[in-house]
């Protein structure tokens, strides 16, 4: 179960974002499926959470936004990593039309549980 953080800057049109909000689902889940966790087409609740954050004048970034997205280790992911990364970079640009974006993906050893 990925989870996707996006930061953006405060000037990033809402609809742009909410483009952004609609593809990454199932982007997400063709960039990190695998033999252990394949995905079939048909995301459930639950299956991709996406949060939307708006940047801070604190925060310092050179981009207007920033994607990250976690999910959990498995070696079958973790091999290819960066073609896959750089696949879904290329997908949500093609799908949005950003251009000043980019894509963080992270691996980390993990579990998931959630209620019916």
């Amino acid at each position: 179960m990925p989870l996707v953080e996006v930061t953006h800057a405060p000037d990033v049109a809402e609809s742009k974002l909410r483009e952004l909000g609609s593809v990454l689902p199932h982007l997400v889940s063709l960039a990190v499926e695998c033999p252990e966790e394949p995905y079939d087409g048909d995301l459930q609740p639950g299956d991709v959470e996406v949060r939307f954050r708006r940047r801070s004048p604190l925060d310092r970034c050179g981009l207007d936004v920033v994607i990250e997205v976690r999910s959990k280790f498995f070696e079958s992911r973790a091999v290819d990593r960066q073609e896959r990364v750089d696949r879904l970079h290329e997908d949500l640009r093609k799908a949005t039309g950003l251009d000043d974006f980019g894509v963080y993906l992270s691996l980390p050893v993990a579990a998931w549980a959630q209620g019916d």
